[in-house]
């Protein structure tokens, strides 16, 4: 689920909130998060080169404080992860590379905003300002901004979204870089493209050479090219961002620039010039054979809402979403935008997907990069006993020298053997890591067989632990 952060559209709601009532808002959608039986949230830090940390980068978001620069008197970034993670959720933090101000006047940014200091950094363009791709100091400086989080926190996943070049028209006035970088180029189109091709492929050798048990990814608009402009893109007649954007989101895959990529699918089933169904296919034959998972971005804000189309008004819609996914092995989950209609939920249909689809709890996918790496210690189970309220309680201690992420709990008939795991029926909780766990399972009974599984930040699985038997 993105929270987004960006004029306020999620968290905080607004601005100048105290440092309580931002906390308490947080913890409300994490609850969201929870209830909709989530594993991971992509919460939005830096949304116009600025910050919800104390960054000795850039000023403080004004989205916080409603002024620039003011601190808010705690440490949003650190709060939230810690909260994230108690509650067993995945923190991915996201950050936009390049938008500097949703206006354009450079003077009302903060004195000591680096495109204060630096105007020759920034570019005005259809109201808002942007940095200036094609500065190599600019990319560094903006790697050196995000990394400082990267570095400093606990964070599960650095995660861009769709924005980098803001049009692919000379009225974005680089043409003085262009001169100055573009040589060897065959145009204009070329040369951005590989500003940003730059851009990611350094964003991957930073965060390997620094924490590289973290997940790096983008969610990109849905539409790499159309298949009437390239034999290779998708039956599809929409916006390009290989050419719009200058994002050659394909190619990143197949590069394997990439942990992940999260296109957004924001369209029905059916749809005319962008068919969900004909893009989830596409999508799952680029990352075919890769080592680049695939996740969707769902589009929770169109559904109900009376400005769409009739399609958007069936509360079914996002839930055939998923079961297509299903046909997809390459696909691998599913981020919902925004964390508003996740929660408000019009006409049912988010509730309508999790209770077609989310019955059961999950566990996020291993990153193939790091699949190879130790996994963790084999817990104990203690016991496994039922209680007077009702049902089955079962505690899990920690074996290995780390505290396990979370410990997931299955549950079986019978005893189970070695093969019984990879089916994820037999899952019934994942529960927050410690050092060692209480979980009662309400519909537990005489009989049951119980096994804990350790579960590391890396999503690596453990043995099974030994069993239990209910009696």
């Amino acid at each position: 689920m993105w929270i987004a952060s960006v004029v306020n559209i999620n968290w905080p709601s607004k601005p100048g909130l105290s440092a309580e009532e931002q906390k308490a808002e947080y913890l409300a959608w994490l609850d969201v998060a929870v209830q909709r039986k989530l594993n991971s949230v992509f919460v939005q830090i830096r949304p116009t080169a600025d910050a919800f940390w104390p960054s000795p980068y850039e000023p403080w978001s004004q989205y916080l404080t409603g002024t620039q620069g003011q601190d808010p008197g705690y440490d949003p970034l650190g709060f939230a992860v810690e909260e994230t993670h108690k509650r067993g959720l995945a923190f991915h933090a996201w950050f936009n590379p390049y938008r500097v101000s949703m206006q354009a006047d450079p003077a009302k940014l903060h004195p000591d905003h680096p495109g204060r200091k630096n105007p020759d950094w920034i570019l005005p363009f259809g109201g808002k300002l942007y940095y200036n791709p094609g500065m190599p100091e600019v990319r560094k400086f903006c790697q050196d901004a995000m990394m400082d989080a990267v570095t400093r926190y606990d964070i599960d996943g650095l995660h861009f979204d769709d924005y980098f070049y803001p049009t692919n028209t000379t009225a974005f006035d680089d043409a003085e870089e262009f001169a100055k970088y573009g040589a060897g180029f065959p145009d204009l189109a070329a040369w951005r493209r590989n500003n940003v091709d730059l851009m990611v492929q350094e964003m991957q050798q930073r965060v390997l050479a620094e924490k590289p048990e973290i997940a790096w990814g983008i969610s990109p608009s849905g539409i790499w090219r159309n298949r009437g402009t390239d034999p290779l893109g998708s039956e599809t007649n929409g916006g390009q961002s290989y050419d719009n954007l200058h994002a050659d989101t394909r190619g990143w895959v197949k590069k394997g620039w990439l942990d992940y990529i999260a296109p957004q699918l924001y369209w029905y089933i059916g749809q005319p010039p962008a068919d969900y169904s004909k893009l989830v296919p596409w999508w799952s034959d680029v990352a075919s054979g890769t080592n680049t998972l695939l996740w969707i971005g769902q589009a929770a804000y169109k559904a109900g809402d009376p400005a769409q189309a009739p399609e958007w008004q069936v509360p079914g819609e996002l839930s055939r979403h998923l079961t297509l996914n299903r046909e997809h092995p390459e696909i691998g989950g599913d981020i919902w935008y925004n964390a508003n209609d996740v929660k408000v939920d019009r006409i049912g249909s988010v509730s309508t997907a999790v209770n077609d689809h989310y019955q059961r709890p999950a566990l996020a996918p291993v990153l193939p990069r790091l699949a190879g790496g130790e996994p963790p210690r084999r817990p104990v189970l203690a016991y496994a006993k039922r209680v007077h309220s009702g049902g089955v309680e079962v505690r899990a201690v920690a074996t290995g020298r780390d505290e396990p992420f979370l410990f997931a709990i299955f549950r079986f008939d019978r005893h189970a053997g070695p093969g019984d795991f990879a089916d994820a029926r037999n899952l019934v909780a994942v529960v927050p890591g410690d050092r060692q766990i209480r979980w009662t399972d309400p519909d537990g009974r005489r009989g049951h067989h119980y096994y804990a599984v350790a579960v590391d930040r890396a999503n690596r699985t453990s043995r099974p632990s030994n069993g239990f038997r209910a009696i």
